[in-house]
């Protein structure tokens, strides 16, 4: 029987999980800490006393996805945080995220080991605030950064910037991703490494829907199409409270597995700073040579 691995940074020095539970988190970016809705943390909180030093406070709405912040005290200007000589600029955003998923570090780190200083074509695949982007450009690769979001890409940008990234060899694309690997194909361009991170559920720019259990197979057969002829890695990540780690990895093996080479699956999380819980963050696919 398998045992599915759960991955969860322990090098962040910008960023701590304080505490979790009763359907919140509470989170220190830098000196400022923050609340804010998840759906996974179904327990009790550890320690209720740490969250009366929260500076910020997230509260969703009943009827939407969106919500508001009760600011305690405004967040430092500029307000950002480092990882490992790449900086994220953060806002707090009426969806309750802050321009950075901190658990996704795991990836960062495995996609830098893929790369090793080899200037090969990257595919970033709702590429958000940039951060894989950043890591895979500072690794050595080429990479093109796709987002349907303008405010994303400017974001990514920024942290671009602000990261002494300006200069790497990244194309920021503004574009719905299946439209984007489509017109790729009958382009004739090819990439050696794929990166993707679909929503659960989401609308292009032009008002595509999308959704995960429908539109994943169809992305993934697209971008098979256009790997190139010595393919190094394909990484799928997806954040979602009701898909479950191995339902992820079988609609991926079954288009990937005809690569040969290697692939794994497993969890992301992050640690509490100190129960030391893990609160399930996010589900993950490789595949490598």
């Amino acid at each position: 029987m398998d045992t599915i691995p759960i991955l969860f940074p322990d090098d962040w020095k910008d960023y701590e999980l304080i505490d979790s539970g009763e359907g919140y988190k509470l989170e220190r970016f830098s000196s400022y800490m923050i609340t804010r809705p998840d759906p996974r943390a179904i327990w009790s909180k550890a320690n209720p006393d740490f969250w009366k030093d929260a500076d910020a406070i997230h509260k969703r709405n009943d009827a939407t996805s969106s919500g508001q912040w009760k600011i305690i005290k405004p967040p430092p200007t500029p307000w950002g945080v480092h990882y490992r000589d790449v900086t994220f600029a953060l806002r707090l955003t009426e969806f309750k995220h802050v321009g950075v998923f901190p658990e996704q570090a795991v990836n960062w780190y495995w996609i830098e080991q893929q790369i090793s200083g080899r200037a090969i074509t990257v595919l970033n695949l709702f590429g958000y605030t940039g951060g894989a982007t950043l890591f895979a450009a500072k690794a050595g690769a080429m990479v093109t950064h796709v987002d349907s979001a303008r405010s994303a890409i400017s974001w990514a940008k920024e942290n671009a910037q602000k990261s002494g990234l300006s200069d790497k060899p990244i194309r920021w694309i503004e574009d719905d991703a299946y439209k984007f690997v489509v017109r790729e194909g009958r382009r004739g361009s090819t990439y050696d490494a794929i990166i993707m991170d679909p929503p659960r559920f989401g609308r292009g720019a032009k008002g595509e829907v999308w959704k995960i259990e429908k539109d994943l197979p169809k992305l993934l057969d697209a971008a098979l199409f256009i790997l190139s002829k010595s393919p190094q890695f394909f990484l799928v990540n997806a954040y979602t409270a009701d898909l479950s780690t191995i339902a992820l990895y079988n609609i991926v093996a079954t288009k990937l597995r005809k690569l040969g080479g290697s692939l794994t699956y497993g969890e992301l999380a992050l640690e509490e700073r100190e129960s030391k819980r893990l609160l399930p963050n996010g589900i993950f696919v490789r595949w490598n040579r």
